[in-house]
């Protein structure tokens, strides 16, 4: 497994390149001058000529792709073109955010997944499983951001429960940081939720109509011996590999929601780059999603051998 994750690690590095190559054209292809939108609406053309020479952005891109390239391996991400600000410091202080909300809605989404789409594929047919469905079927339909404002309307504005928006210190404000945790987390945590109760739900009915979990209860092992030991740890696999790219949209998908809840994390960070036309944050905080989704993506093939030791990685 070792010499494996070694592998998968050095080949995450030609993709980050290709991937860096495709981001940075595209980035250059957003309308508008960051130089102008600096200089301000009275500048004249001397000063935003002067600022673009500065910057570098009179050089042609792939001159600029190969500065920035240097930059990083260097592990300089470069500086703000907004306020200068080192791009380093700013990602910093943002993913630990984003990880908080992920982790929060991962767990959200796991705690309301795994009892509904178990229990649905235990008594099929059921009210439970009707509801395990009209469950999965609205959470696909209902887009995130409405979501996001329904929770606010409710929570916020109708019963005064939950701040709208903002992420207080927690070494300061403890409680209120957690409470303003739990409306974006819910909103991404019930996406996550819908599309893992309908894939375990499809897996546990698989794998209970299998023939060594038919040999598991003839032998007379109790119901629930055979749904733990043989039944849930068998159909894990395919869920496991959901439960990864979920995590991935996760990364990717809270620029959204942070957004709408002004939770400062990469998500609103990479928002507020478009807005200013700042290539050097744009890039980091885009790179930093790529990598995040590659590098969960191999967490979850190393996972794999952990819950089926059959599995080898040849």
């Amino acid at each position: 497994m070792g010499k494996y994750a070694i592998k998968r690690l050095i080949q995450i590095i030609p993709v980050l390149i290709i991937v860096s190559i495709a981001v940075f054209s595209i980035i250059h292809l957003i309308p508008g001058d960051p130089a102008e939108i600096m200089a301000g609406s009275n500048a004249t053309d001397e000063q935003v000529a002067a600022l673009r020479h500065q910057y570098g952005l009179d050089k042609p891109i792939w001159s600029q792709y190969l500065i920035w390239l240097e930059n990083v391996a260097t592990g300089n991400l470069g500086y703000s073109l907004t306020n200068g600000f080192p791009v380093n410091k700013l990602l910093l202080q943002r993913i630990p955010a984003t990880i908080e909300l992920a982790i929060a809605a991962a767990i959200i989404g796991t705690l309301i997944a795994f009892p509904l789409g178990i229990i649905a594929a235990l008594k099929p047919g059921s009210f439970i499983d009707f509801f395990s469905t009209l469950f999965s079927a609205l959470s696909f339909a209902v887009p995130s951001f409405w979501l996001a404002i329904l929770l606010i309307l409710l929570f916020s504005l109708q019963f005064k429960l939950l701040p709208p928006s903002g992420r207080p210190d927690f070494s300061e404000e403890p409680i209120e940081h957690l409470k303003s945790l739990i409306m974006p987390a819910l909103t991404l945590g019930i996406a996550m939720a819908a599309k893992l109760t309908r894939y375990l739900r499809s897996s546990m009915l698989d794998v209970l109509h299998q023939d060594y979990v038919r040999t598991a209860r003839s032998k007379g092992l109790s119901e629930r011996s055979v749904v733990v030991r043989h039944a849930i740890r068998n159909a894990l696999i395919p869920v496991i590999t959901v439960f990864g790219l979920q995590i991935g949209d996760l990364l990717s998908g809270a620029i959204i929601v942070e957004s709408i809840f002004s939770w400062p994390g990469v998500g609103r960070l990479t928002i507020q780059a478009i807005s200013w036309r700042d290539y050097s944050i744009l890039q980091a905080s885009v790179m930093f999603i790529v990598f995040a989704f590659l590098l969960v993506n191999l967490l979850t093939d190393l996972t794999y051998g952990l819950i089926n030791p059959r599995i080898r990685y040849e």
